[in-house]
This record gives C-alpha cells, sequence and structure tokens, in this order.
C-alpha cells in the first residue's frame, strides 16, 4: 500500500526524468540521481531543500546514522526506471526516530505525519538497495535546467485550505480559487458589480410588479395563463438574491484572508458557510423552477390549443403543476448540497453551482436548462400550429378572429422575450464550459512565479475571458424574467392599480354616494320658485369602477302642484314606492311625494319611514288635491337605505 501511495505520488504530477542531486545534505551518497516531484510532494529540489532544513541540526549533531539516509530517501529518492519507486524500509525510519527524538523535543521540531514510519513497507533493508543502484540512471549528461516536467497545478500555500471542507481546485483537494476572482482586477469587478446591482433591481421591480398585480385579482389570472405568475415570483426571487450579492459584497462569497496562518483570501465553497448555502439554495431552487414553469405554461397553452382543454379541465391539473414545478428543482438543489458543490461568485456576490467545477456546470445547469427548452419550444410551436389552424379553417366572427390572432402575437413576443434571454445564458455557459480549461492554464502561468508554484509545461494556448461575456451572462440571467410584464401589462392592470389605490387612498373617507346634498342655493331655489323643474342627480360610486344602481339617487321633476298631470313624486330607482294620494271620488293623483334626507339627528332620535307624504287638503273642495310645496327636501337613497326628515311649516301638518 506505501508503495503504491508512492508510485501514484511520482507518476500523477510529473515527466518522468531523472536530474542530479542538488541537496546539500545528500551529497556523497551511493546514488547522485534523483527525481522530482519526491515521494513528499515536493515538485523541485529548492523547495524540498526548505522542509528539510528544521533536521539540520540533528543530522550535525549525528544524533542517529540512519537520519541522513533516510531524510535523503524521502526528499530525493534514488532515481530508477520509469515505472519504479524505491521506498525506505519501515525498520530504518524507526531508527532514526528512536535515536533523535530526545534532540528533536530540545530544538522543537515536530516529526512531520507524512513520515510516519507505518506508510513504508515492513522490512529491514539498508538505502539504497543494491538492485536499485544497478538500475539507477547515470545522469552526468543532465543539467538541471535542461531537465523538462509537468507538475500539473499545485496549490499554493496562501490557497491552502483545512481539509474535510471539500475544497477544490483544478484537480487539487483542499485548495481554493484565490478571491474575489481569478481572471479580472478590482476596478473590473466593481463595475460589473454595479452593473450588476441596477439590473437586478429593475428586474425586482418588474417582477414584483406582475406577482402584485396577480394578488389584486387572483381570479383574472387564470389556465393556461397562469403558471406566468409563478414564473414572475421565481425570477423576482433570483433578482432578489443578486441584490443581496450586491450590498453584501464579497463577504459572503469568500473566505476572510488569514495573515497569521499564511492565507490568502479565498473562494467559498461547500455548504460549511450557512449565508452562502442559503443564497445558494433560494438562488438555484428558483432559477430552475422559473425555467420550469415556463415549460409547464407551454404545456397549458399546447392543451388548450390542440385538445381543446378549458380553463377548468386544465386547473384540475394544477396540483401536478405545482409538484413537477416544486419538486424537480427542489430534488436537484438537495443532491448539490448532498455532492458539496456549492461555490461562491466573487463577481456577483452570491453562491451558485458551476463557477468552477465544469461537470458541476455541465450536468447541473446545461442539462436541465437544454432540456427545458426543447420541450417548452416543442410545445409552443405544436400549439401555434394549431391555433393557425383554428384562425385558417375554421370560420370566426372577425371580432373573434382579431382575438385570437392578438392572443397568438402576444404568445409569440413573449416566447420570444424568454427564449432569447435563457437561449443566451446557455450560450455563455457552453463557451465557458469550452474554454475554461485554457483560462486556468494561462492564469497559472501567469502567476506561478508570484505563487511559487511550478509553471505550465508546453503551453499550446493562452486566453483570458471577456469581462463582456460575464456581464452578458448575468443580464440575461436577471432579464428572462421581465417578459411577465408584458403579459399582465394591459389597460385592465391600469384600471385595476388606480381601483386598488383609490381604494387605498379613500378607506377612511366618505363614500361619494353616501354624501348628502346640503347646497344651501339649492333649497333656497325651490323655496323661492316652486314651479320650476329640477333634474339632480348624484354621482354613483363603485369599487369596480363604474355606478350600480344601489348607489344612485335621483329627484324627479316637480311641476306646477295645480295641474295632476304634472304633481311631482321623488322616487329611487333602487327602491320605488310611489305613495299616492286617493281622492273622495276614487281617483288616484300624484300629490304624494317620498322625501327623506340625511341629518344629524339627536342621540336618542330614531330613524323616519322613507315612505312619508307631506299633503295640503283644502277645506271647502272634496274632489281635489293640491301639493304643499312649501317645503321641498332632496332625497338621498343608499343602497337601499334613506334617512328621512320632517320638517313642520306653518299650519301644515308633517306626517311620517
Amino acid at each position: 500500500g506505501a508503495l503504491l501511495w508512492g508510485m501514484e505520488t511520482a507518476e500523477s504530477h510529473s515527466t518522468f526524468t531523472c536530474e542530479p542531486v542538488g541537496l546539500r545534505m545528500c551529497q556523497d551518497l551511493p546514488y547522485n540521481a534523483t527525481f522530482m516531484p519526491n515521494l513528499l510532494n515536493h515538485y523541485d529540489q529548492q523547495t524540498a531543500a526548505l522542509s528539510m532544513e528544521p533536521f539540520h541540526p540533528m543530522v550535525n549533531l549525528q544524533c542517529s546514522e540512519d537520519l541522513r539516509m533516510f531524510l535523503c530517501a524521502l526528499y530525493a529518492p534514488v532515481c530508477m526506471e520509469y515505472g519504479r519507486v524505491s521506498m525506505p524500509c519501515r525498520a530504518l525510519c524507526h531508527r532514526a526516530k528512536r535515536d533523535c527524538h530526545k534532540l528533536m523535543e530540545m530544538f522543537g521540531v515536530a516529526w512531520p505525519d507524512e513520515t510516519e514510519c507505518s506508510r513504508f513497507p515492513d522490512c529491514d533493508e539498508s538505502y539504497p538497495r543494491a538492485v536499485d543502484l544497478q538500475t539507477s540512471a547515470n545522469p552526468t549528461d543532465i543539467s538541471p535546467m535542461s531537465v523538462q516536467r509537468d507538475f500539473g497545478f499545485w496549490c499554493p500555500r496562501k490557497l491552502k485550505m483545512e481539509p474535510d471542507l471539500g475544497y477544490s481546485f483544478l484537480g487539487v483537494r483542499e485548495c481554493s480559487p484565490p478571491c474575489p476572482n481569478m481572471y479580472f482586477q478590482r476596478p473590473e469587478l466593481t463595475f460589473a458589480r454595479y452593473f450588476i446591482g441596477v439590473v437586478s433591481i429593475v428586474c425586482l421591480s418588474a417582477t414584483l410588479f406582475s406577482f402584485l398585480t396577480f394578488l389584486i385579482d387572483v381570479t383574472r389570472f387564470r389556465y393556461p395563463e397562469r403558471p406566468i405568475i409563478f414564473y414572475a415570483a421565481c425570477y423576482m426571487m433570483v433578482s432578489l438574491v443578486f441584490f443581496l450579492g450586491f450590498l453584501l459584497e464579497d463577504r459572503v462569497a469568500c473566505n476572510a484572508a488569514s495573515p497569521t496562518q499564511y492565507r490568502a483570501a479565498t473562494i467559498t465553497q461547500g455548504s460549511h458557510n450557512k449565508a452562502c448555502t442559503l443564497l445558494f439554495m433560494v438562488l438555484y431552487f428558483f432559477t430552475m423552477a422559473g425555467s420550469v414553469w415556463w415549460v409547464i405554461l407551454t404545456i397549458t397553452w399546447f392543451l388548450a390549443a390542440v385538445p381543446k382543454w378549458g380553463s377548468e379541465a386544465i386547473e384540475k391539473k394544477a396540483l401536478l403543476f405545482h409538484t413537477c414545478a416544486w419538486g424537480l428543482p427542489g430534488c436537484l438543489t438537495v443532491a448539490l448540497l448532498a455532492l458539496n458543490k456549492i461555490e461562491g461568485d466573487g463577481v456577483s456576490g452570491v453562491c451558485f453551482v458551476g463557477l468552477y467545477d465544469v461537470t458541476a456546470l455541465r450536468w447541473f445547469l446545461l442539462a436541465p436548462l437544454c432540456l427545458n427548452v426543447a420541450v417548452g419550444v416543442a410545445l409552443l410551436l405544436t400549439g401555434i400550429v394549431a391555433l393557425n389552424r383554428v384562425r385558417m379553417e375554421i370560420p370566426l366572427e372577425k371580432e373573434n378572429q382579431d382575438k385570437l390572432v392578438k392572443f397568438m402575437i402576444r404568445i409569440g413576443v413573449f416566447s420570444v422575450l424568454y427564449l432569447v434571454p435563457l437561449l443566451t445564458v446557455i450560450s455563455c455557459y457552453l463557451y465557458e464550459h469550452s474554454y475554461r480549461s485554457v483560462w486556468e492554464t494561462t492564469w497559472v502561468q501567469e502567476r506561478c512565479r508570484d505563487y511559487h508554484i511550478p509553471c505550465p509545461f508546453q503551453v499550446k494556448q493562452t486566453s483570458r475571458p471577456d469581462l463582456a461575456l460575464f456581464l452578458i451572462k448575468y443580464l440575461m440571467m436577471l432579464v428572462v424574467g421581465i417578459p411577465s410584464v408584458f403579459w399582465v401589462g394591459s389597460k385592465k392592470t391600469c384600471f385595476e392599480w388606480a381601483s386598488f389605490l383609490h381604494r387605498r387612498r379613500n378607506k377612511d373617507g366618505v363614500n361619494e354616494s353616501r354624501q348628502v346634498l346640503q347646497e344651501p342655493d339649492f333649497a333656497q331655489s325651490l323655496l323661492r320658485d316652486p314651479h320650476t323643474p329640477i333634474i339632480r342627480k348624484s354621482r354613483g360610486t363603485s369599487t369596480q369602477g363604474t355606478s350600480t344602481h344601489a348607489s344612485s339617487t335621483h329627484l324627479a321633476i316637480l311641476d306646477e302642484p295645480d295641474d295632476p298631470r304634472h304633481a311631482g313624486s321623488v322616487h329611487s330607482k333602487t327602491s320605488y314606492h310611489g305613495s299616492l294620494h286617493r281622492s273622495r271620488d276614487g281617483r288616484y293623483t300624484p300629490c304624494s311625494y317620498r322625501g327623506g334626507e340625511e341629518r344629524t339627528l339627536p342621540r336618542h332620535d330614531h330613524l323616519l319611514s322613507t315612505h312619508s307624504s307631506l299633503h295640503g287638503l283644502d277645506a271647502q273642495s272634496q274632489h281635489s288635491s293640491q301639493c304643499d310645496l312649501s317645503v321641498a327636501t332632496p332625497t338621498l337613497i343608499t343602497h337601499g337605505t334613506s334617512f328621512g326628515r320632517v320638517t313642520n311649516n306653518g299650519d301644515n301638518g308633517a306626517s311620517a
């Protein structure tokens, strides 16, 4: 097992070549050729020499005759033919550790974990073995500068992370990308962050408007168009997360630098950061849910266009729609949490998936989005073809024809406004997936000397990503929710908002339909000229924007009292109870009227009946009657209820 460990270490990071031993401690050994990286994953002899420095006092004091050979066997092993690695025996390790542990404690030097004796083969032979020396290469004609090595990516010390946290960078575990971003400079990142913040505010406002429009009148948007509302709600949450990322900057997406541990700021990975995990769950879940709701929208359109399902029939499948729309993204989110594939985004300040892991990008972003687009476009085209066939083959009235054409245009415009941003996002992901390795190799080549790590071997292509690519990706991820505004936006929406705001403003006020006509000039005109016909109509107000019968009140024409044909009466449209006075000769004369108005009564007064009439009888004539119009009061009937007021005038009696 230990031998295999050494073999994997040697083979995974190098193109095998032998080079002269350059370590000062390992001169004058039975061999003079070694290979790098060594058994302790040091990629060159300079790095190995730095790691050996703490052992120099013990070697100089000769605490053990086996210590020097044991250290050289690990830090500068004998170079053999390709595929073979010679490791020191376990007995050699035990003797060196036993003889020098007291001196090591005195100098404060700890025995490294990677040199634990249990790692080595159980044998008791000297190093190097005789068979190792027979196959050893002769490097006399090899200079260190001419040795070609491809060590791959070695994690810099500044980017190393604690074990068991799920960190990985460029295939190396316990390593994390630098923060805030490995491709762009700070001014570029500042511009990108403000750009994303502004776009997120615009998209949040648009989707919030669509969702609130639905809440004002939940019965207005029925199937097959109701999925648009849930689609808008999903991208409202997506915009909210990006806006929070703009406010938080890189406090969640990045780990803070730790100078005491020689650690730079790094990208957050895994689920150990609770805030990052929460942002990831909300962002990924609602991104996938919004895409699924668009597919469900195309399904409902298809059911309405091809099998001719009605709204009620489609609505019966609502439970199935919700199960798919929320269940599938939930399963994907849980799977990513279990796989620990969460990654911080230093550009936008949020946490997402596929930012550094190409495999996660391929299976958890590209695959679901492409599948949703394929299914949605197929159903959409089928539905549009069916609607067009209906328009062409079935004779419809011109009004219905226009409505159908308008509906088809709205479907087409909405679909284009959704598909163009989504296809752009998918294109950005595909481009990023194709060039990610080239970008990473270029970054390693540019920063290898700064990080003191091996530079790439034989770089064939170099390229850096353009900031515009990332800006387009974030822009399209957000604006994909805006098309919902174009669907809910109409004159009816404006009327609903106006009515809603009007109700809110007049919630504690007095309704116009309950106002009393208390105009002194109007009353005086009736007293001065009782022969003048006056028509008065109160304004009816409805919460739906139209007047109702229950809120309208009319005053009838008041004509000359001496003509029975023109006798005035006051009646309401909502409650018509005309009271007629019957004379002694058996004729009905319309001399009575219903009068009532709202008045301020004493606390213990009660409401009087609205069916009151005021009669003035001539004492000398029993066959004629004349209306006494000395007092005329306007009438108000509010929702079938009126308040009456009785006025005494001179010697005339008033009855209620």
